[in-house]
Order: C-alpha cells, then sequence, then structure tokens
C-alpha cells in the first residue's frame, strides 16, 4: 500500500551522508540519459504560489514530482512518488526537512567534485534554515576545520553559530562583514534572499569554490557579473532549469557577456564528461537551483527505510 511519512518521520530516517548518495545518484543518471527532470512551473495568485517540480527515475521505479506553496505565512513542501513501472502511487512524503537538506546535499555533491581536496576554511553567507544544510553537508564532504558566517541579523548569526559549532564541532564563528567572510576562505557558500550581489571577486583567493544557492528568480542576485568573469567552469546543475531561472546567470546571457555552451551541467563532471577543476589555482562556481530528481532520488530512499522499520502510516487510496 501507500505510505505517507510526516516531518517527525523523515527526521528519524534522514541522514546527510544518505542526502549527498541520492543527490550525487540523480546527478549521474541524468547525464546518463537515464533520468527525466522538468524545470519548476509556477501558478501565482495575489497571496499564494503553487509551485511543481516533476521528474523521473526509472533505475529506481520511480516518477513524482514535489509540490510545494508560499505566502506571507510559510512555505509547505510535499513530495509524491509513484512506480514508474505500473503508476500505482508508492509514497507522500512531508518535505520540508527532505528539502533543505537535498539543498544543502547539491552543494556537498559540488564541492566534493569542485573544491580543492585539502579546503578546510568556509564563508557562509546567510544563518537561515537553508543554510544549516549547506555547513553540514560542505563539512561531510570536507575537512572544515572553520566556518565564518556573515548575515545581517546579528542575534540570528550568533544563535546559528553556537547551534552549528555544538552539533559539528568545528568552530563556526560570527563574520563582522562580507569582506572578512570570504577573504582566506577556500570555499564561499550562499544562500540568501539578495537581490544584490554579495561579495566581490576581488576578495576570493585562487583556488575558491563557490556554492550559490540563493538565486532562483531574476530578483535575485548573489553573485556578481565579475565573479563569473575569472570562475571556470560554470557548473549548473540543470542548463535548462538555469536558463528559466538563475537570477545570476540571466542577465549576464542577456547581455551577451555569458554564453549557455559556458554552462556545464553537474552531472557531466561526475561522469567525466567534461573536467571540473583542472588546477589548484582555478575559481570554480556551482550555480544551484533545486531539481525534482534530487528530491525523488531521496525520497525512495527514505521510503524503502521507513517500510524496512515500521514507520509512517498506509493510505487508503493510490495502492
Amino acid at each position: 500500500m501507500s505510505l505517507f511519512l510526516n516531518e517527525l518521520d523523515v527526521r528519524k530516517l534522514l541522514t546527510m551522508p544518505l542526502a549527498i548518495e541520492a543527490v550525487e545518484e540523480a546527478h549521474r543518471e541524468l547525464a546518463l540519459g537515464h533520468a527525466v527532470d522538468v524545470p519548476r512551473q509556477r501558478t501565482r495568485l495575489p497571496q499564494t504560489a503553487l509551485h511543481i517540480l516533476q521528474g523521473a527515475l526509472p533505475g529506481r521505479d520511480a516518477i513524482g514530482y514535489k509540490a510545494y506553496t508560499s505566502n506571507r505565512t510559510g512555505v509547505r513542501f510535499i513530495v509524491y512518488v509513484f512506480s514508474a513501472a505500473s503508476g500505482v502511487l508508492r509514497a507522500v512524503l512531508e518535505a520540508d526537512l527532505l528539502g533543505m537538506t537535498r539543498t544543502g546535499a547539491a552543494s556537498g555533491v559540488a564541492t566534493r567534485w569542485l573544491a580543492r581536496p585539502d579546503a578546510e576554511i568556509l564563508g557562509m553567507f546567510g544563518a537561515g534554515w537553508q543554510a544549516e544544510g549547506h555547513v553540514e553537508a560542505i563539512a561531510a564532504v570536507r575537512p572544515l576545520r572553520r566556518v565564518k558566517v556573515f548575515s545581517r541579523n546579528a542575534e540570528r548569526l550568533a544563535a546559528f553559530c553556537t547551534r552549528m559549532t555544538e552539533r559539528l564541532k568545528i568552530e563556526v564563528v560570527p563574520a563582522a562583514s562580507p569582506e572578512e567572510t570570504v577573504r582566506g576562505s577556500d570555499i564561499v557558500s550562499t544562500v540568501t534572499t539578495s537581490a544584490t550581489p554579495l561579495f566581490e571577486a576581488g576578495w576570493l583567493s585562487p583556488g575558491t569554490h563557490i556554492n550559490a544557492a540563493g538565486s532562483n528568480s531574476l530578483i535575485r542576485r548573489e553573485v556578481g557579473e565579475d565573479v563569473f568573469r575569472i570562475s571556470r567552469p560554470i557548473v549548473v546543475d540543470s542548463v535548462e532549469t538555469a536558463l528559466r531561472e538563475a537570477g545570476d546567470l540571466l542577465p549576464l546571457l542577456e547581455k551577451g557577456r555569458l554564453s549557455e555552451r559556458q554552462l556545464v551541467e553537474l552531472g557531466d563532471v561526475i561522469i567525466g564528461r567534461h573536467p571540473g577543476r583542472s588546477s589548484p589555482q582555478e575559481i570554480t562556481l556551482f550555480e544551484s537551483q533545486g531539481m525534482a530528481i534530487q528530491d525523488i532520488s531521496l525520497a525512495v530512499r527514505l521510503e524503502a527505510a521507513a517500510r524496512e522499520q515500521g514507520l509512517g502510516v498506509k493510505l487508503p487510496f493510490g495502492g
């Protein structure tokens, strides 16, 4: 029968290593032509917007979608997974924690393939819910020694640093300015709602890797043109999705200052179709938008674990 997992069930089952494994598999399958991903579609009303991402991983017998609504009261996420072979509903999962974790995991996978192996200092922009997943994921793939975090909300920043220091057992400290966050960092990650670029290219050290995860609409900009000029390769989760909603990239593409041919999909780096970092001095950049197959790949793993452990509620429909 179909299974429903609520947030508590997901929390009991979900780990960052599992999420990183799932996201990497999703990108590998897409690059090999064994998966389908449909860019985000949105229905907007004055008060509320509905967002839907669709995809399929036939190798996991999975086809499905993530749907979420957003308005002033919050955001609500649900993932639906059906059997790719039979069309039968397999599972429905509340996906707030799932989505946050897989978003961080995508930056973790990109960091694994693009950052220098000896990268140990992270500069983080953002101290919210999503930033937690990013720090945890990057710490899972690189031997982080220190994390510098910048946020304009001093109270939230202090609480974030205390919480993450205790959780990860590494030094997580507030940064006094954007420049302090970037200078001397081996990895720079952004997960904010900023409408303007967060840092200058001149602050970056040779060999830095950048994860930019907050710019998923035209009104959001985290990374400036000066940074793109010195970054190679420029990696995206999906070129098709990036061309639709990457607020960092779209103005440069429209002005002809960046070409679609310069964008490399993460999956192509993973399978070796395109080189990632080619020297210790290169500045590499990953622009993350999010994909349904990332959610689905993680959801099927959680479904399997839930059935094995007897978690979740059997649904009276869909089976």
